[in-house]
């Protein structure tokens, strides 16, 4: 896990000098927020104080905010999604050429989604419905879901807080595998949680959990 922070900071920091307008479509803002439209050609989209919308269908470069949400609407392709602080959201096939990382924020993706490397958090949950990622999933104090039909091939890992990350939450982090749901690496969790795997579900070897089997379409409630 990068924690996004330090190489997202810096680059986002060069906003603030005036850069040359570039043939690939790149837009780079310090407050704003920024929208790709279906329809045409973006390059990379980065803004230090807003929102970055991707709208249904549109295809762009990687997508980087550091207070801000990132929307990625149906049937879009992008490059890597990082925020510092904000959620991400991708609606239905969604396609990410690389990376899906935020710090303090939530991170879910919806049926048909493709992610080529990892999926990382913080603090904040994870959510994926019928999606497949290349990598692996990572958190310090975020709930997981790797919901039905969804694929990862990297594994799972809870992080045991640590340093700047060593906030406290009344509940350990509840992860659950949900129906027909693969995980083909290791589940290691360096923290207490509460780990649910559905009957249907197939997962690598599990370390420092024991998980509880369900049968039901979602977990039971704590």
């Amino acid at each position: 896990m990068t924690r996004t922070s330090s190489a997202l900071l810096l680059t986002l920091a060069l906003a603030a000098a005036p850069a040359p307008a570039f043939a690939d479509d790149d837009v780079s803002k310090v407050n704003g927020s920024i929208t790709a439209q279906a329809g045409r050609a973006h390059g990379d989209l980065s803004t230090v104080n807003g929102s970055i919308t991707i709208d249904d269908n549109a295809t762009t470069g990687s997508a980087e905010v550091v207070n801000g949400s990132i929307q990625v609407g149906n049937g879009a392709r992008t490059g890597g999604l990082e925020t510092v602080n904000g959620a991400i959201k991708g609606g239905s096939r969604v396609q990410v050429d690389g990376e899906v990382e935020t710090v303090n924020g939530s991170i879910f993706l919806d049926r048909g989604g493709k992610v080529r490397d990892g999926i990382a958090t913080v603090n904040g949950g994870i959510g994926l419905v019928g999606t497949e990622v290349g990598g692996g999933i990572e958190t310090v104090n975020g709930d997981v879901t790797v919901g039905v039909d969804s694929h990862v091939r990297g594994g799972l890992k809870v992080e045991k807080p640590k340093g700047n990350f060593n906030i406290s939450r009344k509940r350990p982090p509840r992860i659950v595998i949900g129906p027909n749901a693969v995980v083909d690496g290791p589940l290691v969790f360096e923290r207490e949680v509460v780990l649910y795997v559905h009957r249907t579900a197939k997962t690598g070897p599990i370390t420092g959990a024991t998980a509880k089997s369900f049968d039901t379409p979602t977990a039971p409630a704590d």
